[in-house]
């Protein structure tokens, strides 16, 4: 599991990114979104060890990658933007020397690196030098380094960077396959496969969190979940208007005269509706201009693509009101969690103090309480003795590190 809580960086007066707090969890793939200089290489960055924090925490596994990076990078395997290669080796010899960084045992070497050619479709240039790789190849060989541990956790930053539609395709295949036993983390500016791809999306903005949901729910959670485009025959553009207006769910009407023949004949006009809705619309508005006396000559409706939404959660406006959302779901889950943490607690202490009921009434005499009170003093001297030399111990490993 990933953790990440009230995550800062900042370089002088700029803040690259501020307060994140998100979460990961095996079984799921994660998307990135945001525009450039959003902040999300950088937080891609401090989750795998390569740049520190301002402040805040990352822990893999219950791993501070700060305090205890060592253990917390076993787990981890990234891809970065630029693949981490070395241009004068071959590729086996590459992955052979990523596995023998990332401690694959050496019984288990080759098995590591067959395995990750073959996921990745680099056998066939296996013994070719890197440096003689077409661009995309080497993305594929950056994935196979960021694989070769079998690592719990996956980052991927662009990914499909440099490979053609084909190679998206199975890159994207691949990807799913790891969603199983992996928490898998990908960053794209291609809206398109992050939502055929990922289960959940976090969008970024000025190095704010301003989204972070299910592809589904961040489409309808925008201002207007859908547009109705109709063109009818009718005498005012006025009278329409206002006819639509009242139709339920209907936030605002657009109208636009398409042709007028004159001399008191009926308009071609154009509507746009837009509702903030998700039951069809249609109907409602069908019946409405009926009604009215008006006659359609078309009708179609366009429902939010993920694009629109990203588009319209990046406008400060919208990401304002989506936040105030995410943010009061939030807190009402760490009140829902927190009540119960407390129930718990109650039903410790209870249990506990019936132990030590018990317990006394168990004890025969005061010698043998006397006993049990002698252990307990040397027991808490052993415990303090043990909590001196171990803070002994980390002072001397931080004047090492210096």
């Amino acid at each position: 599991m990933i953790q990440v809580e009230h995550l800062t960086k900042r370089y002088g007066d700029h803040t690259a990114i501020d307060d994140l707090t998100f979460s990961a969890e095996k079984g799921h793939i994660y998307g990135f979104l945001g525009p450039n200089g959003a902040g999300k290489s950088t937080t891609m960055n401090i989750m795998t060890g390569y740049l520190s924090a301002t402040s805040g925490t990352v822990k893999i596994d219950d791993f501070d990658i700060t305090r205890q990076p060592e253990e917390a990078k076993r787990n981890i395997g990234y891809l970065p933007e630029i693949p981490p290669v070395y241009n004068d080796m071959t590729v086996r010899e590459y992955l052979t020397f990523a596995a023998d960084l990332k401690g694959v045992a050496r019984a288990k070497r080759q098995e590591a690196v067959e395995h990750a050619l073959k996921c990745t479709g680099t056998s066939g240039v296996s013994e070719r030098l890197i440096k003689n790789l077409s661009k995309g190849y080497r993305q594929r060989v950056g994935l196979a380094q960021a694989i070769i541990n079998d690592p719990e956790v996956i980052i991927l930053d662009e990914p499909t960077v440099g490979l053609d539609p084909e190679q998206q395709r199975e890159m994207f295949d691949y990807i799913r396959t790891l969603r199983d036993n992996h928490i898998v983390i990908i960053s794209s500016h291609i809206l398109s496969d992050i939502s055929a791809v990922c289960d959940y999306i976090w969008i970024l903005n000025k190095g704010h969190m301003i989204a972070s949901d299910t592809p589904e729910n961040i489409r309808e959670g925008s201002q207007h979940r859908q547009e109705v485009r109709i063109v009818v025959l009718a005498d005012s553009e006025q009278k329409l208007g206002d006819v639509l207006r009242l139709v339920q769910n209907v936030v605002s009407v657009d109208t636009k005269v398409l042709e007028d023949p004159g001399s008191g004949a009926p308009k071609q006009i154009q509507a746009v509706i837009r509702s903030d809705s998700t039951l069809d619309i249609r109907p409602a508005v069908s019946q409405a201009v009926s009604s009215a006396g008006m006659f359609f000559l078309e009708m179609s409706r366009t429902k939010k693509s993920l694009e629109d939404a990203f588009l319209a959660l990046t406008d400060s406006d919208d990401a304002k009101l989506y936040a105030e959302k995410q943010r009061a779901a939030h807190d009402t889950h760490r009140r829902h969690r927190k009540s119960k943490s407390s129930e718990a607690d109650t039903d410790t202490v209870v249990s506990a103090d019936s132990q030590n009921a018990d317990t006394a009434s168990a004890a025969d005499d005061k010698a043998a309480a006397a006993d049990t009170a002698s252990a307990a003093d040397n027991s808490a001297a052993a415990g303090n003795n043990k909590a001196a030399a171990d803070q002994t111990a980390e002072t001397t490993e931080q004047k090492e590190e210096q």
